[in-house]
């Protein structure tokens, strides 16, 4: 009993502890919590103070001039630009800027309002207006057509790619067509009126009241007319007073109209404007319609409404989608304004890391605020023209400490980091040179500037220190840390121990950091660790000036002594600095860095000069390639162009040719079935003039090319003009003779090349004695004029076996004998030299093979003829010479 009463007395004590972890567990859950809350409340105050240090609303102010909407233009002029979430968030919104980019002609906005209050009061149930529901109707239309513009620039593949980051963007949206085809059939957007059709009640109620009107009207003019032809009145009156209609008398003669209303009297007194009894009728139903009217309108205003607040989601997908397209385009438009180049966003993987290769490389980039002085072209002498600086950090690299004089561009130089961070992540072009390579970071940390505040009694220092803290508890591996100044405003010693210590611990904690400092020991952490870097802003000795450049690698002398001096300080003063500085620094250490410095600063030049040599070089030969390139362009479309003509021109000679035989063939046709059987010998001897008159017109008078025969022994000689086959026996210079080799040196222009003696051809002389006679350039042109020639049957003609094929063979049966002399002699004239043709003609009558043997006894082409064999008289082989 005593065991068990135990055991039960044990029970309350098990629930006891096991309530208690539970509460500690809800503890730890709590606290956790509110600690992540508290994080990402400090994580956002800090970046959005960043932007403001950075001067991010002023890009965003720049970008605003180029959208165009009004959704557009707000979100930019609050520096409420979106930024990419993550790495493919924001190389997605890079490649909508590039696709802009490329567009033929920007797109056109043109009708899209901001509808959101519109539909938020709809969903609301407070009935919209006229104008209202017409805007939300342009608007839907005009976002359908971005897309129909879109879709007209992407007509084939190539195009479909380049533009689809565009298309990506409208290619889930429902563009309600069914809502805005409803407002447009209820609504007449350019007169703000509700159409009869909008329902049937409506337009039977404007029906009844036309007609009730109509009435009303009539009768109010008979009445005016007969008080007017009275006398009662100056001219006939049909006016309305208190909403009912009414017409005017004088007050002398109102019993003209007994039992009529008085509805008003003019100033004077003495019109008295009075409803007849016969009207009040047609009054009461004109206000009880217009009532109805009314209310009928209102109904369908209501329908409308609730048709948008149905559709709510879609429609602010749709202003979201076109607002992102907008922001796009602007973000191209400013691109092209800063001459500005896409950046390469990316994380350096840990296999690339390599002495040579950098996580941030910018070429020439200029701090975009400044940059807009200079491009709205304001010669004003307060405009600030930015000097382009270039940022080379190593991948290895995670802390830069960049000194320098003061005003010699060290935050200027950090703050464009930090912009250009900042526009790559929102999907903007760079204004610099290249391509510029930079990470993505997650978070853009400045501490730049005094962040003195007396209302929570910071110092200069305190605040410094306090914004550092809370940027090192949520900073992160990803994130960017700039630092203006570090440890200043308090004792230079413990200042530079707190600096060293800071950036010891954010090294490993960042992606990276730059800060600025006028302590020269922090300069040395780079030889204590290879993830520090050292860089310098460059100052000119000689001019006690700045030059803004930065030395990437060196350290930099705040030379106050030089800068002092350069602004007129007291010169006594700074003689005793220079003595103070003489014993802080000892002599020897003092002569080594000076010589150290200026032997850097003579490597430097000399590279600098080699550098602008080699790209001297490159440039003039591009400038050759680029000629060469052009001529061998030119030649092809020369040679082409050439071709096109001379095809042309035999053409049309054909042409001409063809209509000219054809006009003299029907001439003889007609001839032929009107003439006598007597006169047909006369009429073919004409014909057969005509054609041969119109051969000889088209025939060449010795236009034929020469083929100029090779001459071993011609030798070129210096200074002699040639022509050169491999330079498209383009005209060159003999500037060095032909060696043993058989190459010399010729010049074409600025190009000087050896080519092979075979190569060079002498000008043509007027002598004709190294030249022969080649075949003429066209078909038409196939033998000169000369005599007939008398066929020989001895000769022989080396040819090959006769062969017959179906091309090779012209068939004249069944034809008539002028047809088949026509069929021959075009068969015989289109016929290869050295070939043979097969005339079929037949026996018959023999009539066709005795003038076909004829033609060819006589045709100029043929060399001989004989019949096929012994056994076959229907075939005659004609041999062409």
């Amino acid at each position: 009993m005593e065991i068990c009463s135990c055991f039960i007395s044990f029970k309350p004590s098990l629930n006891f502890f096991h309530s208690s972890q539970v509460i500690l567990r809800n503890s730890i859950s709590a606290s956790t919590s509110t600690t992540k809350t508290r994080v990402k409340k400090i994580s956002e105050d800090l970046q959005k103070e960043s932007e403001k240090i950075l001067e991010w609303i002023s890009v965003c102010s720049q970008v605003s001039t180029f959208t165009s909407t009004s959704m557009g233009k707000s979100i930019a002029r609050k520096g409420n630009i979106p930024f990419g979430k993550s790495l493919e968030e924001s190389q997605k919104l890079l490649n909508q800027t590039t696709a802009a980019v490329l567009l033929p002609q920007p797109l056109d906005f043109s009708g899209i309002e901001d509808i959101t209050e519109i539909v938020k009061s709809s969903v609301e149930r407070e009935r919209r207006t006229i104008s209202e529901l017409c805007s939300v109707k342009r608007t839907l239309r005009s976002a359908r057509e971005l897309l129909e513009q879109l879709e007209k620039v992407s007509c084939d593949e190539d195009s479909s790619i380049r533009y689809s980051p565009l298309l990506n963007i409208l290619e889930n949206c429902n563009f309600l067509n069914e809502l805005a085809q409803k407002i447009e059939y209820c609504i007449d957007c350019n007169r703000s009126v509700i159409l009869d059709r909008a329902s049937e009640d409506l337009g039977n109620i404007r029906s009844e009241r036309k007609r009730n009107m109509d009435n009303l009207e009539s009768l109010l003019k008979d009445v005016s007319n007969m008080i007017y032809r009275a006398g009662a009145i100056d001219s006939p009156l049909v006016t309305k007073r208190r909403s009912r209609m009414c017409v005017g008398i004088r007050a002398a003669y109102k019993s003209m109209l007994p039992e009529g209303l008085v509805l008003n009297t003019s100033s004077t007194g003495a019109t008295y404007f009075v409803e007849p009894r016969d009207a009040v009728e047609l009054n009461n139903m004109e206000v009880r319609l217009s009532n109805s009217e009314r209310y009928e309108e209102l109904a369908i205003l209501s329908f409308l409404t609730l048709e948008i607040a149905e559709s709510e989601s879609d429609i602010m997908y749709l202003l979201d989608r076109v607002l992102e397209l907008d922001l796009a385009s602007a973000r191209a438009a400013y691109a092209r304004w800063i001459n500005g180049v896409c950046p390469i966003l990316g994380q350096t993987r840990e296999s690339d890391k390599t002495c040579d290769s950098f996580s941030v490389d910018i070429e020439g980039i200029r701090h975009p605020v400044f940059l807009e002085s200079s491009l709205r072209g304001s010669s004003s002498e307060e405009s600030i023209f930015p000097m382009p600086i270039d940022i080379k950090i190593g991948c290895t690299r995670k802390v830069v400490v960049i000194s320098g004089p003061n005003t010699g561009g060290k935050t200027a130089s950090m703050k464009t980091l930090g912009l250009a961070s900042l526009m790559s992540k929102a999907g903007m072009f760079l204004p610099a040179r290249n391509e510029p390579k930079l990470p993505w970071f997650d978070l853009v940390l400045a501490d730049i500037g005094d962040q003195q505040s007396l209302e929570q009694s910071l110092s200069t220092f305190s605040g410094h220190i306090s914004r550092i803290s809370n940027i090192l508890e949520v900073a992160s591996k990803e994130s960017l840390v700039l630092i203006d100044e570090i440890g200043c405003g308090t004792d230079p010693s413990e200042g530079v121990a707190l600096s060293a210590s800071i950036l010891m611990y954010i090294k490993d904690r960042v992606n990276l950091a730059v800060v600025t400092t006028h302590y020269a020991d922090l300069s040395n952490l780079k030889d204590k660790d290879a993830r520090f870097e050292n860089a310098a802003m460059e100052f000119c000795l000689e001019t006690l000036k700045p030059t803004y450049r930065v030395l990437w690698g060196s350290i930099g002398n705040s030379n106050a002594l030089s800068i002092a001096k350069s602004i007129g300080f007291n010169r006594k003063v700074l003689e005793r600095a220079h003595i103070w500085v003489d014993k802080l620094m000892p002599d020897k250490q003092k002569k080594r860095k000076g010589l150290l410095y200026q032997s850097l600063a003579e490597e430097r030049n000399i590279l600098e000069a080699e550098a602008t040599k080699a790209a001297s070089l490159h440039s003039e030969v591009m400038k050759i390639y680029h000629e060469i390139q052009e001529e061998a362009r030119d030649l092809v479309r020369r040679e082409a162009t050439l071709k096109a003509n001379e095809i042309k021109k035999v053409q049309n000679e054909l042409k001409a040719a063809m209509s000219q035989i054809e006009a003299v063939v029907k001439d003889f046709d007609n001839q032929l079935s009107a003439g006598k059987p007597d006169e047909f010998n006369l009429m073919i001897r004409k014909s057969e003039a005509a054609i041969a008159s119109i051969a000889e017109a088209h025939r060449p008078t010795g236009d034929y090319s020469i083929t100029e025969i090779e001459d071993t022994s011609y030798v070129p000689q210096v200074g002699e003009q040639v022509h050169v086959k491999g330079l498209g026996n383009k005209l060159a210079t003999i500037v060095e003779a032909p060696g043993h080799d058989g190459m010399a040196l010729v010049q074409y222009g600025k190009i000087r090349v050896r080519v092979k003696k075979s190569n060079i051809r002498a000008l043509p002389s007027d002598k004709s004695d190294t030249a022969t006679v080649a075949l003429p350039k066209r078909l038409g042109q196939l033998h000169r004029k000369s005599a007939p020639i008398k066929i020989n049957q001895n000769d022989e003609v080396p040819y090959g076996p006769a062969i017959q094929t179906s091309k090779n063979t012209v068939d004249l049966r069944g034809m008539r004998v002028e047809e088949a002399l026509r069929e021959l002699s075009m068969a015989l004239s289109g016929t290869r030299s050295k070939e043979v043709l097969f005339v079929i003609h037949g026996m018959g009558t023999g009539v066709v093979k005795e003038r076909a043997l004829e033609l060819m006894s006589k045709h100029p082409r043929v060399a001989k003829f004989e019949q096929e064999s012994p056994m076959n008289y229907g075939c005659t082989v004609a041999y062409i010479k």
